[in-house]
């Protein structure tokens, strides 16, 4: 099947699975505009509120530097070493800000795009990447001509914005080089702000246009065939399956544990073999009636049978078995409204002179 024939037949939206093992593997959505864009702002923002009070000290500097010029001392190398101190320190200390607020919008840039993760797929040495043939498809196939597109329009856009700011500019520029070079500083200034408004609003709209478009390409690169979707589908039922299963194992133990109380009841009340409950009464260990089992057809075929086989009396009492049914809880006292019919089954067993067997509960004599 050829490439073209494999993309069209991905007309499904990629579900959140699809989308999650992507993110896992380190496919997302990133637009290196937004980050040229994050640069071109910590530029800007610098220019304006950083640069500006710092525009004194560096003129300040260069100053001091010309007109000293003639008396500066640079006959060894440890005059060179401090000439270069001095000025770098200077530099740094003017260009320290803007390094680090680059970084930031950076990183920030990174981060709003989508949260980092640890994908060891993108790191792992894959011959593949360095093929001539997979490198040439790359530079010539769709992705890279649109890629080149992109880089042709995004440099004349910039390299037109930048030549119309020049222009309105040219008569500052002209100025520029007859004025006193204490000056110079501030004027640098206020040209490079011009150009750098220009550039941030040009960037930012490029930015968007192309956050927009990888998101939609990233969607659509993610499609699915019908047939993919299937097979998703049929994974995840056999998830649900062994979910099925492990639920009918702890139904299946739960079952086990109420059996095992049963021997412990004091009377179990029947209807007579679709239902059964098995209650336990001690005087001494106070509160209601307790449910200790209960259960359908077969359920309560097994709790009639444990209960004779451990001399338990059965009571065959329809209505009141069908009533109780749904409002009683295994291991849970019953509702106060069957105190009273439960009450007289239990009297009528004290009158009959039931016993306690070992176990507390009563038992026919």
């Amino acid at each position: 099947m050829s490439e073209s024939e494999d993309a069209d037949s991905k007309t499904e939206e990629p579900t959140e699975k699809k989308i999650g093992d992507a993110l896992e593997r380190g496919q997302t959505a990133v637009s290196k505009e937004v980050s040229t864009f994050a640069g071109f702002l910590g530029l800007f923002l610098c220019l304006s509120f950083i640069y500006r009070a710092s525009t004194g000290r560096l003129s300040g500097t260069l100053a001091l530097l010309l007109e000293n010029a003639g008396t500066v001392r640079i006959s060894t190398g440890e005059d060179l070493a401090r000439f270069f101190a001095y000025v770098g320190g200077e530099a740094l200390s003017f260009l320290g800000p803007f390094l680090g607020l680059i970084a930031g919008l950076g990183i920030a840039a990174s981060f709003v795009q989508g949260a980092p993760r640890v994908a060891f797929d993108r790191i792992t040495p894959d011959l593949g990447r360095i093929s001539p043939i997979k490198g040439w498809k790359r530079l010539f196939g769709v992705g890279g001509l649109v890629e080149l597109g992109k880089s042709t329009a995004k440099i004349a856009i910039l390299t037109g914005s930048l030549a119309f700011s020049l222009i309105v500019d040219r008569e500052t520029l002209v100025n520029a080089m007859r004025t006193d070079p204490r000056l110079a500083p501030e004027l640098i200034l206020t040209i490079l702000l011009h150009l750098t408004s220009v550039v941030c609003i040009v960037a930012g709209l490029l930015a968007g246009a192309d956050w927009a478009w990888t998101r939609f390409k990233w969607r659509r690169d993610l499609r699915m065939s019908r047939h993919e979707l299937k097979e998703e589908i049929k994974q995840a039922e056999g998830g649900g399956l062994v979910k099925a299963r492990m639920r009918s194992l702890a139904q299946s133990r739960a079952r086990k544990r109420m059996m095992n109380a049963v021997p412990r009841a004091t009377l179990v009340i029947a209807n007579p073999t679709h239902y059964a409950i098995a209650l336990r009464y001690v005087r001494e260990e106070g509160g209601a009636p307790l449910v200790l089992a209960k259960g359908k057809d077969l359920i309560a075929l097994k709790i009639r049978q444990v209960a004779e086989e451990n001399q338990i009396p059965v009571f065959e009492k329809k209505e009141l078995v069908r009533a109780m049914y749904e409002f009683v809880e295994v291991d849970r006292m019953i509702p106060p409204e069957f105190f009273r019919p439960i009450a007289e089954l239990i009297h009528f067993l004290s009158s009959r002179g039931g016993v306690q067997g070992r176990n507390g509960s009563m038992r026919m004599p």
